[in-house]
């Protein structure tokens, strides 16, 4: 008589696992060999910009550590919302990003009905940076500082023109939320772009100018415009003479251009962790730090989690100002 010994029924909980470790293997596999293809940084604004010089610098220095090449990709066009709408339809595989600006948190409430949900659609990847916006003004016939132009607009309401790169760009909602703390009240003139306004305020058509501090240094350096305050928590180390806001009356007072990667909402958490650990590391590099400093900035390190909560606060803070405001978009 022929005894088999067959092997005893696995348990029900050896069964789990080993189904369990089925499930997780392609995981893991993908996980070991991402990313396998090129991975494309989309950009809501113009070749050449800040934003975009920003993309490049972050994407060479991860290309290096990934071993794969960062393509940027630039969609301008309806105050960035086809850019991101292009990255929350992407396939949420970890090859499509965006680098997104403070657009991301304004739009949403500047565009009615909003076009996307930043919060459900996208996920924060990585802080990047942030670049102060300043307010500057005709260096021969401008105010002198700070005090003098809220002096001259207590005493005349609504007398005192200030220009931005339009309705809705930070600069804009930056003066917007000034004028709220300082109790004052200026009007706005829009343009296209933020060189059109300095022009005019070099020819003195207007007294006043918010733009990014990158674009108003070589004016400064002229001796043409003159810097009132920049409104970033620190001076800049670009314009290290000139006050903050928060340094000039009122404490706490931010309003900086902030730039940050975010992914489809439905990427995989192993995925995001791994792409925010490249970015952070790129960071590190004295490359980008002094690319980011070229344009005005500075890099900040940080987890994904303390990206999302500023996305999540700068949300609420531009959605009562576009209301109690009215601000429409161009």
């Amino acid at each position: 008589m022929l005894n088999l010994i067959l092997p005893a029924a696995p348990s029900r909980a050896l069964a789990r696992g080993l189904i369990a470790t089925a499930c997780a293997l392609p995981m893991l596999v993908f996980a070991q060999t991402f990313p396998t293809k090129p991975i494309k940084v989309v950009v809501g604004y113009a070749a050449g910009g800040a934003v975009d010089i920003v993309a490049r610098t972050v994407g060479q220095s991860m290309a290096r550590s990934l071993g794969q090449a960062v393509i940027v990709e630039n969609k301008p066009g309806a105050g960035t919302n086809i850019a991101v709408r292009s990255v929350i339809d992407a396939p949420a595989d970890g090859y499509t990003l965006l680098l997104a600006a403070n657009a991301l948190a304004a739009n949403m409430a500047l565009y009615q009905p909003a076009p996307f949900d930043a919060e459900r659609d996208l996920v924060p990847v990585s802080l990047v940076g942030r670049v102060p916006v300043v307010i500057a003004t005709n260096a021969q016939s401008g105010p002198a500082n700070l005090a003098k132009l809220i002096e001259i607009a207590k005493a005349k309401p609504g007398f005192v023109n200030f220009a931005t790169p339009g309705n809705g760009s930070t600069p804009h909602l930056a003066v917007e939320l000034f004028t709220r703390a300082a109790g004052i009240k200026l009007s706005h003139v829009p343009y296209k772009g933020g060189a059109p306004a300095i022009t005019d305020v070099l020819g003195g058509q207007l007294p006043l100018v918010a733009v990014n501090a990158l674009e108003v240094l070589p004016h400064v350096k002229s001796g043409k415009l003159r810097v009132l305050a920049v409104m970033s928590p620190a001076r800049s180390a670009m314009l290290p003479d000139v006050p903050t806001i928060a340094e000039s009356g009122f404490p706490g007072f931010e309003a900086s251009v902030w730039y940050g990667f975010v992914a489809p909402a439905a990427t995989p958490k192993h995925v995001v962790t791994r792409m925010h650990a490249e970015v952070q590391k790129a960071l590190q590099t004295a490359e980008v730090r002094e690319r980011m400093s070229s344009v005005g900035g500075e890099v900040i390190l940080g987890s994904a989690e303390q990206f999302g909560a500023l996305i999540h606060s700068e949300r609420a803070r531009y959605e009562k100002l576009v209301r109690e405001a009215q601000i429409k978009p161009d």
